[in-house]
C-alpha cells in the first residue's frame, strides 16, 4: 500500500513490556495509517495480545514512544486510548446474552430522557449505525443469545463504533466462525477501511489476512520479525517469518519496490 506524506495514525517506536522475569515485548516498531488494515500475526506467545493491551492502555509499555498523528502521546490507562479514538474488540466479545442488540450496544452508556431510558432514541441510533455499515440483523430487539456467531461478532464491533473511533483493534474476530459468518465479519472490516479508519487485525487465519489486510506485521518471541505488503508477498514468506525460518526480516517491500526489481 502506498501512503501519502501524512504521518501514520498510530506509530510505535521501540515499545518494550516486561512481566516479572518475562520480556513480553522488546523494541517493537509498528505503523498504522488511516484507511489501512494491518494484520498482526505470530505464533502463540509471540506477544500479539500484549501489544494490543499496550495500545489499549490495559498494560502500559515500560519503554518506548507511542505517536498519534505524528505527535508523542501517553497511553497509561484504557480511558487515554478511548479519548484518542482507539476502540478494542477482544476475542471474548463481553456481550450480555440476555440483552438485545440495542441493550448491548448502549450498555454502560445508556441514553436517558427525563430520568427514563430513551429506548426509542437508542434503537434509532442502533438502526442508523447498522445501516451505515450495511449490517443486517433479523431484529435489533432479539436477545444476543439468539444470534449466530458472526452476528454476535458484528454486534461487538458495532458497539465499538458508537464512539466514532479512528482506530479499531480486532482480536481474532473470525475465530470459531463458519465460512459465511467469516465473510460477514471480513466485509465489515473492509467497510471500516473504506470509511478511513485504521484497523489492527490479529489473526491466525492466513486466508483472512490475504482477504482484507493491506500489510502484515509479524511478531516472534516478542520481537518484530517481518513487515510485508499483502498483495506482493506469498503465503509461504509470511509463514516462514512466523515460524522463524527467516529471522528478522524487517524490511517492508512496497508494490512499487517489487515492480522496480522486475
Amino acid at each position: 500500500m502506498v501512503h501519502t506524506s501524512a504521518p501514520p495514525l498510530l506509530a510505535l517506536r521501540g515499545i518494550s513490556k516486561r512481566f516479572g522475569a518475562v520480556q513480553a515485548l522488546a523494541d517493537i516498531e509498528l505503523e498504522i495509517h488511516a484507511g489501512e488494515v494491518v494484520a498482526l500475526v505470530g505464533d502463540n506467545g509471540a506477544g500479539k495480545s500484549t501489544l494490543v493491551k499496550v495500545i489499549a492502555g490495559v498494560a502500559p509499555a515500560d519503554r518506548g514512544v507511542i505517536e498519534w498523528d505524528g505527535q508523542p502521546i501517553h497511553i497509561v490507562r484504557p480511558h487515554d486510548a478511548q479519548i484518542l479514538g482507539v476502540a478494542t474488540v477482544y476475542q471474548d466479545l463481553a456481550l450480555c446474552d440476555n440483552l438485545d442488540v440495542v441493550g448491548n450496544l448502549f450498555l454502560g452508556r445508556e441514553i436517558h430522557r427525563l430520568g427514563i431510558l430513551d429506548e426509542v432514541e437508542m434503537e434509532r441510533r442502533t438502526l442508523g449505525l447498522l445501516h451505515t455499515f450495511s449490517i443486517h440483523m433479523p431484529s435489533v430487539r432479539l436477545p444476543v443469545a439468539a444470534l449466530s456467531g458472526g452476528q454476535r461478532q458484528t454486534v461487538a464491533i458495532s458497539r465499538s463504533l458508537l464512539g466514532e473511533p479512528r482506530l479499531v483493534l480486532l482480536d481474532e474476530p473470525t475465530a470459531a466462525l463458519g465460512i459465511e459468518q467469516t465473510a460477514q465479519v471480513l466485509k465489515l472490516v473492509d467497510q471500516l477501511r473504506e470509511r478511513g479508519l485504521g484497523v489492527l487485525l490479529i489473526s491466525h487465519n492466513m486466508g483472512d489476512v490475504k482477504a482484507v489486510a493491506d500489510s502484515v506485521a509479524v511478531l516472534r518471541l516478542g520481537r518484530n520479525n517481518g513487515f510485508f505488503d499483502v498483495p506482493t508477498t506469498s503465503h509461504e514468506q509470511i509463514i516462514s517469518s512466523i515460524t522463524g525460518a527467516t529471522d528478522n526480516a524487517v524490511t517492508r517491500r512496497t508494490s512499487r519496490e517489487w515492480e522496480a526489481d522486475l
